[in-house]
């Protein structure tokens, strides 16, 4: 039995506002490619984030900051291709819109051409508006992002929880009120005391989504290769539920094809021409 609304309307940014007005939880997972977009979006997945973290988990890099404007617009476009319901957001990678709008506002555009996705999402409270407002003002919708920033991973130096003291606590309210008074449709809350993104969410009237910033955000995402235990189990933040198991699963369904291989067994006479 599904777990899932029956709605099988297209979810737009307006549609997620109604969901936090009722009281609904919104349910986000990243996706990069084609097939994982397609199962996500056939399972009911709300919102479909084509994340810079693809870096990590797709290229094996340290860190975001890597990723290209060009790679983010192929994976955008894996994913769109595979998505029927969900709404997809694409990460502005690092370096294409910090510092000047312009260029912000034409990567913007490149993207939401070239992708076909539904809306982009940038990290950064007030030294990113003058690029949030420009980008606005084309009516390509904006989630943002707030907290834990991972572009920002050099300037912190640390993956910490974020927003404990109380002077950047405040800063992160006063940018959330900015960045929804801008035009933004809604805001990711990363890394955050629990106390602190319930309050963000009683104030703002947009949806905040929650990764590892407790259960009072209107809706939650993690990185599916995580939650799906895909990744090595060193990797265990206090924030990840871990739904599944599939590295172990899938190692053992290789190692089972290298034995049939080598044995002979496979193919077998049902399996050939």
């Amino acid at each position: 039995m599904s777990v899932h609304s029956e709605d099988t309307r297209k979810v737009t940014t307006h549609r997620l506002y109604e969901m936090k007005q009722r009281g609904e939880k919104i349910s986000m997972l990243t996706a990069y490619d084609y097939t994982m977009a397609n199962i996500l979006d056939q399972a009911g997945i709300d919102v479909l984030l084509v994340g810079d973290s693809a870096a990590n988990v797709m290229a094996g890099y340290v860190t975001t900051l890597p990723m290209t404007l060009d790679q983010m617009i192929y994976h955008g476009a894996s994913v769109m291709r595979g998505v029927s319901r969900a709404l997809v957001a694409v990460d502005m990678p690092f370096g294409s819109y910090q510092g000047n709008s312009k260029e912000a506002f034409a990567a913007a555009v490149r993207i939401m051409k070239e992708t076909g996705a539904d809306c982009l999402k940038l990290e950064g409270g007030a030294e990113i508006l003058e690029s949030v407002n420009r980008i606005l003002s084309a009516g390509i919708p904006i989630m943002g992002h707030l907290g834990l920033t991972p572009q920002s991973i050099n300037k912190f130096g640390t993956y910490t929880v974020r927003a404990k003291e109380e002077a950047e606590a405040n800063k992160l309210i006063e940018d959330a009120i900015l960045l929804e008074q801008a035009g933004c449709f809604a805001i990711v809350l990363e890394k955050i005391p629990a106390a602190l993104a319930e309050r963000v969410a009683n104030i703002v009237k947009i949806p905040i989504i929650g990764i590892g910033a407790g259960g009072g955000t209107d809706g939650q995402v993690l990185v599916v290769h995580d939650m799906l235990g895909m990744n090595s189990k060193n990797f265990s933040p206090r924030f990840l539920r871990k739904y599944a198991d599939l590295r172990n699963i899938m190692t053992g369904a290789v190692e089972n094809y290298i034995r049939d291989v080598k044995s002979g067994d496979f193919p077998n006479e049902k399996e050939q021409y």
